[in-house]
Protein backbone atom coordinates (compact mmCIF):
# COMPACT_ATOMS: atom_id res chain seq x y z
CA UNK A 1 0.00 0.00 0.00
CA UNK A 2 1.84 3.07 -1.44
CA UNK A 3 5.46 1.09 -0.27
CA UNK A 4 4.96 2.24 3.15
CA UNK A 5 6.04 -0.47 5.31
CA UNK A 6 3.96 -1.43 8.57
CA UNK A 7 3.57 1.00 11.69
CA UNK A 8 2.80 0.70 15.30
CA UNK A 9 -0.95 -0.97 15.87
CA UNK A 10 -1.65 3.13 16.69
CA UNK A 11 -0.95 3.87 13.32
CA UNK A 12 -3.02 1.44 11.71
CA UNK A 13 -6.19 3.66 11.74
CA UNK A 14 -4.68 6.25 10.13
CA UNK A 15 -3.00 3.73 7.26
CA UNK A 16 -6.45 2.14 6.62
CA UNK A 17 -8.80 5.05 5.90
CA UNK A 18 -5.50 6.54 3.52
CA UNK A 19 -5.20 2.91 1.70
CA UNK A 20 -8.60 2.98 1.56
CA UNK A 21 -9.39 7.01 -0.13
CA UNK A 22 -6.16 6.25 -2.61
CA UNK A 23 -7.83 3.62 -4.58
CA UNK A 24 -10.87 5.30 -5.15
CA UNK A 25 -8.78 8.52 -6.41
CA UNK A 26 -6.87 6.36 -8.62
CA UNK A 27 -9.74 5.38 -10.08
CA UNK A 28 -12.16 8.34 -10.05
CA UNK A 29 -11.74 9.38 -13.81
CA UNK A 30 -12.70 6.57 -14.63
CA UNK A 31 -15.59 5.76 -12.53
CA UNK A 32 -16.99 9.48 -13.03
CA UNK A 33 -16.35 9.14 -17.05
CA UNK A 34 -17.62 5.66 -17.91
CA UNK A 35 -18.96 3.85 -15.18
CA UNK A 36 -22.85 3.98 -13.70
CA UNK A 37 -23.51 4.70 -10.21
CA UNK A 38 -24.47 0.95 -9.69
CA UNK A 39 -20.98 -0.08 -10.67
CA UNK A 40 -19.55 2.98 -8.69
CA UNK A 41 -20.93 1.49 -5.59
CA UNK A 42 -20.06 -2.39 -6.13
CA UNK A 43 -16.81 -1.64 -7.22
CA UNK A 44 -16.07 0.42 -3.67
CA UNK A 45 -17.36 -2.35 -1.65
CA UNK A 46 -15.25 -4.94 -3.34
CA UNK A 47 -12.45 -2.16 -2.46
CA UNK A 48 -13.36 -2.17 1.44
CA UNK A 49 -13.62 -5.65 1.48
CA UNK A 50 -10.06 -6.77 0.18
CA UNK A 51 -8.50 -3.62 2.54
CA UNK A 52 -10.37 -5.25 5.67
CA UNK A 53 -9.14 -8.92 4.49
CA UNK A 54 -6.09 -7.64 4.07
CA UNK A 55 -5.76 -5.91 7.38
CA UNK A 56 -7.05 -8.93 9.05
CA UNK A 57 -3.78 -10.89 7.76
CA UNK A 58 -1.31 -8.54 9.02
CA UNK A 59 -2.94 -8.08 12.38
CA UNK A 60 -2.72 -11.90 12.85
CA UNK A 61 0.91 -12.03 11.96
CA UNK A 62 1.42 -9.65 14.16
CA UNK A 63 0.00 -10.81 17.35
CA UNK A 64 1.35 -14.39 16.21
CA UNK A 65 5.11 -12.73 16.18
CA UNK A 66 4.16 -11.22 20.00
CA UNK A 67 2.96 -14.37 21.38
CA UNK A 68 6.23 -16.02 19.62
CA UNK A 69 8.45 -12.84 21.56
CA UNK A 70 6.55 -13.85 24.78
CA UNK A 71 7.43 -17.00 24.94
CA UNK A 72 11.15 -16.52 24.18
CA UNK A 73 10.95 -13.93 26.40
CA UNK A 74 9.83 -16.63 28.92
CA UNK A 75 12.48 -19.45 28.05
CA UNK A 76 15.11 -16.79 29.21
CA UNK A 77 13.96 -16.04 32.17
CA UNK A 78 13.55 -20.04 32.92
CA UNK A 79 9.82 -19.90 33.16
CA UNK A 80 9.39 -21.96 29.28
CA UNK A 81 6.28 -24.67 29.51
CA UNK A 82 7.44 -28.15 29.75
CA UNK A 83 9.43 -29.29 26.64
CA UNK A 84 6.90 -31.51 24.95
CA UNK A 85 4.82 -29.25 22.93
CA UNK A 86 1.56 -31.70 23.82
CA UNK A 87 0.75 -30.17 26.91
CA UNK A 88 0.85 -26.47 25.56
CA UNK A 89 -2.48 -25.90 25.07
CA UNK A 90 -2.01 -22.85 23.86
CA UNK A 91 -2.49 -22.18 19.82
CA UNK A 92 0.11 -22.69 17.63
CA UNK A 93 -1.37 -22.17 14.76
CA UNK A 94 -0.87 -18.01 14.65
CA UNK A 95 -4.33 -17.33 15.54
CA UNK A 96 -5.87 -15.99 18.67
CA UNK A 97 -4.29 -14.59 21.94
CA UNK A 98 -2.64 -17.81 23.03
CA UNK A 99 -4.62 -18.12 25.88
CA UNK A 100 -5.69 -22.08 26.97
CA UNK A 101 -9.25 -22.99 25.51
CA UNK A 102 -12.00 -22.34 27.76
CA UNK A 103 -9.49 -21.03 30.77
CA UNK A 104 -7.84 -24.59 30.96
CA UNK A 105 -11.34 -26.12 31.19
CA UNK A 106 -11.95 -27.89 27.74
CA UNK A 107 -10.02 -30.86 26.38
CA UNK A 108 -11.05 -34.37 27.10
CA UNK A 109 -10.49 -36.31 30.34
CA UNK A 110 -10.85 -32.62 31.71
CA UNK A 111 -13.62 -31.87 34.56
CA UNK A 112 -13.60 -28.34 34.70
CA UNK A 113 -11.02 -25.46 35.42
CA UNK A 114 -8.90 -26.22 38.19
CA UNK A 115 -10.01 -25.45 41.81
CA UNK A 116 -13.46 -25.37 40.17
CA UNK A 117 -15.75 -27.11 43.17
CA UNK A 118 -19.44 -28.13 42.50
CA UNK A 119 -21.97 -27.79 44.50
CA UNK A 120 -25.22 -29.10 45.27
CA UNK A 121 -28.12 -27.11 43.00
CA UNK A 122 -29.76 -25.16 45.20
CA UNK A 123 -32.18 -23.84 42.69
CA UNK A 124 -34.19 -26.43 40.96
CA UNK A 125 -35.66 -25.94 37.33
CA UNK A 126 -39.25 -26.43 38.45
CA UNK A 127 -39.52 -26.77 34.25
CA UNK A 128 -37.59 -29.68 34.00
CA UNK A 129 -39.13 -32.71 32.48
CA UNK A 130 -37.56 -35.10 35.72
CA UNK A 131 -38.46 -32.14 38.64
CA UNK A 132 -40.60 -34.08 41.54
CA UNK A 133 -42.38 -32.21 44.06
CA UNK A 134 -41.47 -34.78 46.54
CA UNK A 135 -37.98 -35.45 45.35
CA UNK A 136 -36.63 -34.27 48.38
CA UNK A 137 -38.10 -37.66 50.47
CA UNK A 138 -38.03 -40.15 47.15
CA UNK A 139 -37.33 -43.42 47.85
CA UNK A 140 -36.83 -46.07 45.14
CA UNK A 141 -38.33 -49.44 45.21
CA UNK A 142 -37.03 -52.75 42.69
CA UNK A 143 -40.29 -53.56 40.15
CA UNK A 144 -40.72 -56.81 39.30
CA UNK A 145 -42.99 -57.21 35.77
CA UNK A 146 -45.74 -59.55 36.32
CA UNK A 147 -45.35 -63.01 34.48
CA UNK A 148 -47.55 -63.72 31.22
CA UNK A 149 -48.99 -66.89 30.13
CA UNK A 150 -45.82 -67.73 27.76
CA UNK A 151 -43.20 -67.06 30.52
CA UNK A 152 -45.19 -68.53 33.25
CA UNK A 153 -44.56 -71.97 32.65
CA UNK A 154 -40.68 -71.30 31.71
CA UNK A 155 -40.32 -69.87 35.04
CA UNK A 156 -42.64 -71.91 37.62
CA UNK A 157 -42.02 -75.58 35.91
CA UNK A 158 -38.26 -75.91 37.15
CA UNK A 159 -39.40 -74.88 40.57
CA UNK A 160 -41.98 -77.61 40.49
CA UNK A 161 -39.98 -80.34 39.02
CA UNK A 162 -37.13 -79.36 41.86
CA UNK A 163 -39.30 -79.74 44.48
CA UNK A 164 -40.23 -82.89 43.72
CA UNK A 165 -36.33 -84.08 43.96
CA UNK A 166 -36.09 -82.08 47.49
CA UNK A 167 -39.49 -81.64 48.89
CA UNK A 168 -39.55 -78.55 50.85
CA UNK A 169 -42.33 -76.24 50.39
CA UNK A 170 -40.28 -73.59 52.21
CA UNK A 171 -37.85 -73.56 49.42
CA UNK A 172 -40.70 -73.16 46.65
CA UNK A 173 -42.30 -70.32 49.30
CA UNK A 174 -38.86 -68.28 48.93
CA UNK A 175 -38.23 -69.05 45.05
CA UNK A 176 -42.48 -67.78 44.36
CA UNK A 177 -41.39 -64.50 46.24
CA UNK A 178 -39.32 -63.50 43.23
CA UNK A 179 -41.95 -63.93 40.88
CA UNK A 180 -44.97 -61.65 39.51
CA UNK A 181 -47.30 -63.93 39.34
CA UNK A 182 -50.14 -61.41 39.37
CA UNK A 183 -53.64 -62.70 37.65
CA UNK A 184 -51.79 -65.84 36.88
CA UNK A 185 -51.64 -67.33 40.30
CA UNK A 186 -54.03 -69.88 39.93
CA UNK A 187 -52.10 -71.31 37.09
CA UNK A 188 -49.33 -72.01 39.64
CA UNK A 189 -51.42 -74.78 41.20
CA UNK A 190 -52.76 -76.10 37.56
CA UNK A 191 -49.46 -76.40 36.21
CA UNK A 192 -48.59 -78.47 39.65
CA UNK A 193 -50.90 -80.82 39.56
CA UNK A 194 -50.48 -81.60 35.55
CA UNK A 195 -46.98 -82.24 36.44
CA UNK A 196 -47.92 -84.27 38.95
CA UNK A 197 -50.00 -86.65 36.59
CA UNK A 198 -47.55 -87.03 34.51
CA UNK A 199 -44.97 -87.91 37.26
CA UNK A 200 -45.15 -90.62 40.43
CA UNK A 201 -47.46 -91.44 43.31
CA UNK A 202 -44.91 -89.67 45.31
CA UNK A 203 -44.71 -87.04 43.14
CA UNK A 204 -48.69 -86.95 43.16
CA UNK A 205 -48.17 -86.96 47.25
CA UNK A 206 -45.89 -83.98 47.00
CA UNK A 207 -48.30 -81.65 44.93
CA UNK A 208 -51.00 -82.28 47.61
CA UNK A 209 -48.99 -81.54 50.53
CA UNK A 210 -47.53 -78.15 48.15
CA UNK A 211 -51.22 -76.98 47.84
CA UNK A 212 -51.51 -76.98 51.26
CA UNK A 213 -48.94 -75.55 52.67
CA UNK A 214 -49.50 -72.27 49.56
CA UNK A 215 -52.90 -72.09 50.95
CA UNK A 216 -53.63 -68.35 53.10
CA UNK A 217 -49.94 -68.03 52.04
CA UNK A 218 -49.46 -67.80 48.63
CA UNK A 219 -52.81 -68.48 47.32
CA UNK A 220 -56.68 -68.56 49.15
CA UNK A 221 -59.12 -71.33 48.93
CA UNK A 222 -61.01 -68.67 46.17
CA UNK A 223 -57.84 -69.17 43.69
CA UNK A 224 -57.32 -72.82 44.50
CA UNK A 225 -61.21 -73.26 43.46
CA UNK A 226 -60.97 -71.15 39.67
CA UNK A 227 -57.70 -73.64 39.68
CA UNK A 228 -59.69 -76.87 39.79
CA UNK A 229 -62.16 -75.71 37.39
CA UNK A 230 -59.27 -75.45 34.80
CA UNK A 231 -58.49 -78.54 35.49
CA UNK A 232 -62.10 -80.08 34.96
CA UNK A 233 -62.14 -78.17 31.77
CA UNK A 234 -59.17 -79.15 30.41
CA UNK A 235 -59.12 -82.66 31.37
CA UNK A 236 -59.94 -84.07 28.00
CA UNK A 237 -56.17 -83.42 27.12
CA UNK A 238 -54.96 -84.61 30.41
CA UNK A 239 -56.38 -87.94 29.20
CA UNK A 240 -54.24 -87.98 26.10
CA UNK A 241 -50.94 -87.77 28.14
CA UNK A 242 -52.65 -89.73 31.41
CA UNK A 243 -55.56 -92.15 30.81
CA UNK A 244 -56.28 -92.18 34.66
CA UNK A 245 -56.01 -88.07 34.77
CA UNK A 246 -60.09 -88.60 36.00
CA UNK A 247 -60.10 -90.93 38.72
CA UNK A 248 -56.43 -89.17 39.66
CA UNK A 249 -58.16 -85.73 39.33
CA UNK A 250 -60.76 -86.76 41.86
CA UNK A 251 -58.10 -87.88 44.40
CA UNK A 252 -56.56 -84.74 44.22
CA UNK A 253 -59.99 -83.21 44.90
CA UNK A 254 -61.40 -85.11 47.68
CA UNK A 255 -57.69 -84.94 49.59
CA UNK A 256 -57.54 -81.41 49.03
CA UNK A 257 -61.04 -80.93 50.65
CA UNK A 258 -59.81 -83.32 53.18
CA UNK A 259 -57.09 -80.62 53.76
CA UNK A 260 -59.65 -78.11 54.09
CA UNK A 261 -58.06 -75.71 51.22
CA UNK A 262 -60.94 -75.73 48.81
CA UNK A 263 -64.32 -74.05 49.61
CA UNK A 264 -67.19 -76.51 51.71
CA UNK A 265 -69.39 -76.12 48.75
CA UNK A 266 -67.13 -77.31 45.67
CA UNK A 267 -68.77 -80.52 44.96
CA UNK A 268 -72.59 -79.51 45.33
CA UNK A 269 -71.90 -76.29 43.12
CA UNK A 270 -70.67 -78.37 40.09
CA UNK A 271 -73.28 -81.26 40.81
CA UNK A 272 -75.86 -81.05 37.60
CA UNK A 273 -73.59 -78.30 36.19
CA UNK A 274 -70.76 -80.39 33.96
CA UNK A 275 -71.27 -81.55 30.49
CA UNK A 276 -68.27 -83.69 30.68
CA UNK A 277 -68.48 -87.59 30.77
CA UNK A 278 -64.72 -87.56 32.54
CA UNK A 279 -64.90 -84.02 34.58
CA UNK A 280 -68.43 -85.88 36.25
CA UNK A 281 -66.41 -89.44 36.42
CA UNK A 282 -63.80 -87.10 39.17
CA UNK A 283 -66.35 -85.51 40.88
CA UNK A 284 -67.97 -88.91 41.59
CA UNK A 285 -64.34 -90.50 42.68
CA UNK A 286 -63.67 -87.52 44.72
CA UNK A 287 -67.84 -87.59 46.54
CA UNK A 288 -67.34 -91.60 46.95
CA UNK A 289 -63.78 -91.35 48.47
CA UNK A 290 -65.01 -88.01 51.20
CA UNK A 291 -68.39 -90.73 51.71
CA UNK A 292 -66.30 -93.31 53.45
CA UNK A 293 -66.28 -93.40 57.02
CA UNK A 294 -63.17 -92.11 58.76
CA UNK A 295 -62.21 -90.99 55.42
CA UNK A 296 -60.23 -87.61 56.69
CA UNK A 297 -58.08 -90.24 58.02
CA UNK A 298 -57.63 -92.49 55.02
CA UNK A 299 -57.25 -90.04 52.21
CA UNK A 300 -53.97 -88.45 54.28
CA UNK A 301 -52.68 -91.65 52.80
CA UNK A 302 -54.82 -91.45 49.16
CA UNK A 303 -51.00 -91.32 47.43
CA UNK A 304 -49.58 -93.63 49.32
CA UNK A 305 -46.40 -92.54 51.46
CA UNK A 306 -43.84 -91.84 48.57
CA UNK A 307 -40.39 -93.73 48.19
CA UNK A 308 -37.83 -93.89 50.85
CA UNK A 309 -40.34 -92.31 53.59
CA UNK A 310 -42.54 -95.63 53.88
CA UNK A 311 -41.37 -98.03 57.00
CA UNK A 312 -38.61 -100.92 56.42
CA UNK A 313 -41.67 -103.32 57.54
CA UNK A 314 -44.37 -101.68 55.51
CA UNK A 315 -41.72 -102.16 51.86
CA UNK A 316 -40.72 -105.88 53.19
CA UNK A 317 -44.44 -106.76 53.67
CA UNK A 318 -45.29 -104.94 49.97
CA UNK A 319 -42.07 -107.27 48.53
CA UNK A 320 -43.24 -110.49 49.97
CA UNK A 321 -46.83 -110.08 48.92
CA UNK A 322 -44.79 -109.13 45.09
CA UNK A 323 -43.46 -111.77 45.29
CA UNK A 324 -46.45 -114.00 46.26
CA UNK A 325 -48.32 -112.58 43.06
CA UNK A 326 -45.71 -113.32 40.99
CA UNK A 327 -45.67 -117.07 41.53
CA UNK A 328 -49.19 -116.78 41.34
CA UNK A 329 -49.57 -115.45 38.21
CA UNK A 330 -46.14 -115.94 36.55
CA UNK A 331 -46.51 -112.20 34.92
CA UNK A 332 -42.40 -110.72 34.76
CA UNK A 333 -44.38 -107.70 33.27
CA UNK A 334 -46.58 -106.94 36.04
CA UNK A 335 -44.19 -107.47 38.73
CA UNK A 336 -41.82 -105.03 37.33
CA UNK A 337 -44.57 -102.64 37.19
CA UNK A 338 -45.52 -102.84 41.18
CA UNK A 339 -41.53 -102.77 42.06
CA UNK A 340 -41.42 -99.74 40.27
CA UNK A 341 -44.18 -97.92 41.86
CA UNK A 342 -42.65 -98.46 45.53
CA UNK A 343 -39.67 -96.23 44.18
CA UNK A 344 -37.47 -97.41 46.07
CA UNK A 345 -34.58 -98.40 44.40
CA UNK A 346 -32.12 -98.23 46.73
CA UNK A 347 -33.98 -101.03 48.57
CA UNK A 348 -34.13 -103.41 45.50
CA UNK A 349 -31.46 -105.84 47.40
CA UNK A 350 -34.39 -106.75 49.31
CA UNK A 351 -36.49 -108.23 46.84
CA UNK A 352 -33.04 -110.27 45.84
CA UNK A 353 -32.80 -111.10 49.97
CA UNK A 354 -36.86 -112.20 49.75
CA UNK A 355 -36.77 -114.01 46.36
CA UNK A 356 -33.44 -116.35 47.66
CA UNK A 357 -35.51 -117.11 50.63
CA UNK A 358 -38.67 -117.92 49.40
CA UNK A 359 -36.58 -120.36 47.34
CA UNK A 360 -35.06 -122.32 50.18
CA UNK A 361 -38.14 -122.13 52.08
CA UNK A 362 -40.55 -123.86 49.63
CA UNK A 363 -37.83 -126.43 48.38
CA UNK A 364 -39.27 -126.48 45.07
CA UNK A 365 -38.27 -126.80 41.66
CA UNK A 366 -40.42 -124.75 40.02
CA UNK A 367 -40.46 -121.95 42.82
CA UNK A 368 -36.53 -122.14 41.72
CA UNK A 369 -37.12 -121.70 38.20
CA UNK A 370 -39.74 -119.04 38.37
CA UNK A 371 -37.42 -116.81 40.52
CA UNK A 372 -34.49 -117.37 38.10
CA UNK A 373 -36.74 -116.64 35.59
CA UNK A 374 -37.78 -113.00 37.48
CA UNK A 375 -34.46 -112.26 38.55
CA UNK A 376 -32.96 -113.09 34.94
CA UNK A 377 -35.87 -110.64 33.74
CA UNK A 378 -35.03 -107.88 36.10
CA UNK A 379 -31.47 -107.89 35.64
CA UNK A 380 -31.63 -108.17 31.67
CA UNK A 381 -33.73 -104.62 32.02
CA UNK A 382 -31.74 -102.80 34.50
CA UNK A 383 -34.08 -102.60 37.34
CA UNK A 384 -31.54 -104.48 39.66
CA UNK A 385 -28.07 -103.42 39.07
CA UNK A 386 -24.64 -105.66 40.17
CA UNK A 387 -24.60 -104.27 43.63
CA UNK A 388 -28.43 -104.60 44.43
CA UNK A 389 -27.76 -108.46 43.32
CA UNK A 390 -24.97 -109.10 45.39
CA UNK A 391 -25.77 -107.29 48.64
CA UNK A 392 -29.15 -109.87 48.39
CA UNK A 393 -26.55 -112.69 48.10
CA UNK A 394 -24.24 -111.56 51.04
CA UNK A 395 -27.30 -111.04 53.23
CA UNK A 396 -28.19 -114.51 52.43
CA UNK A 397 -25.14 -116.30 53.12
CA UNK A 398 -24.57 -114.05 56.58
CA UNK A 399 -27.87 -115.54 57.69
CA UNK A 400 -27.62 -118.89 56.85
CA UNK A 401 -26.40 -120.67 60.59
CA UNK A 402 -30.45 -118.60 61.18
CA UNK A 403 -32.11 -120.64 57.77
CA UNK A 404 -30.08 -123.50 58.53
CA UNK A 405 -32.18 -123.95 61.47
CA UNK A 406 -35.84 -123.92 59.47
CA UNK A 407 -34.22 -125.60 56.15
CA UNK A 408 -31.87 -128.48 56.62
CA UNK A 409 -31.14 -128.60 53.56
CA UNK A 410 -30.30 -125.11 52.33
CA UNK A 411 -27.06 -125.31 51.62
CA UNK A 412 -27.54 -127.66 48.71
CA UNK A 413 -30.63 -125.58 47.74
CA UNK A 414 -28.49 -122.49 47.28
CA UNK A 415 -25.68 -124.31 45.82
CA UNK A 416 -28.37 -125.52 42.79
CA UNK A 417 -29.79 -122.03 42.81
CA UNK A 418 -26.80 -120.12 42.32
CA UNK A 419 -25.89 -122.63 39.83
CA UNK A 420 -28.60 -121.65 37.75
CA UNK A 421 -28.05 -117.67 37.98
CA UNK A 422 -24.48 -118.13 37.13
CA UNK A 423 -25.54 -120.14 33.71
CA UNK A 424 -28.32 -117.19 32.85
CA UNK A 425 -25.13 -114.50 33.96
CA UNK A 426 -27.37 -112.94 36.84
CA UNK A 427 -24.43 -113.32 38.88
CA UNK A 428 -20.79 -113.10 38.53
CA UNK A 429 -18.48 -116.07 38.68
CA UNK A 430 -17.14 -114.33 42.06
CA UNK A 431 -20.00 -114.45 43.75
CA UNK A 432 -20.78 -117.86 43.07
CA UNK A 433 -17.16 -118.96 44.59
CA UNK A 434 -18.53 -116.75 47.86
CA UNK A 435 -21.37 -119.50 48.46
CA UNK A 436 -20.99 -120.79 51.71
CA UNK A 437 -20.90 -125.00 51.49
CA UNK A 438 -22.09 -126.89 54.86
CA UNK A 439 -18.69 -127.91 56.91
CA UNK A 440 -17.56 -131.20 56.82
CA UNK A 441 -17.60 -134.11 59.77
CA UNK A 442 -15.42 -136.68 60.08
CA UNK A 443 -17.86 -139.83 59.77
CA UNK A 444 -15.74 -142.12 61.86
CA UNK A 445 -14.14 -141.25 65.43
CA UNK A 446 -12.25 -143.49 67.48
CA UNK A 447 -14.34 -145.34 70.33
CA UNK A 448 -17.82 -145.64 68.11
CA UNK A 449 -17.28 -148.94 67.19
CA UNK A 450 -16.60 -147.79 63.29
CA UNK A 451 -20.46 -146.76 62.91
CA UNK A 452 -20.89 -144.32 60.71
CA UNK A 453 -22.12 -140.94 62.14
CA UNK A 454 -25.10 -139.18 60.32
CA UNK A 455 -24.17 -135.81 58.21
Amino acid sequence: MDGRPNTAPAEQGEMVSQSMVAPAEEFSDDLNGNWSSEDKTLNEARIRAREKRRLRKSSSRDSGRESLSDANGDTKNGSASPSKPGYDRRSRSGKGRGLPKKGGAGGKGVWGAPGQVYDDEENVDTRDPNYDDDQGDCFYETVVPELDGETLEKSVAPIVKEYFEHGDTKEVLLQLQDLNLGKHEPELSVLAVSLSLEGRASHRELTSRLLSDLCHRALSKRQLATAFDKLLGNLGELLLDTPDASQMLGQFVARAMADDILPADFLESHKGRVACVHARAALDRASVLLGIKRSIMKLDNVWGVGGGQRPVKHLIKEMNLLLKEYLASEDVAEAEHCLKDLEVPHFYHELVYEAVVMVLESSKETTLQMMVKLLKAFWDSGVLTIDQMNRGFERVFASMDDLILDVPLAHSILEHFMDNCLKEGVISKQLHCQCPSRGRKRMVSEGDGGQLKPC
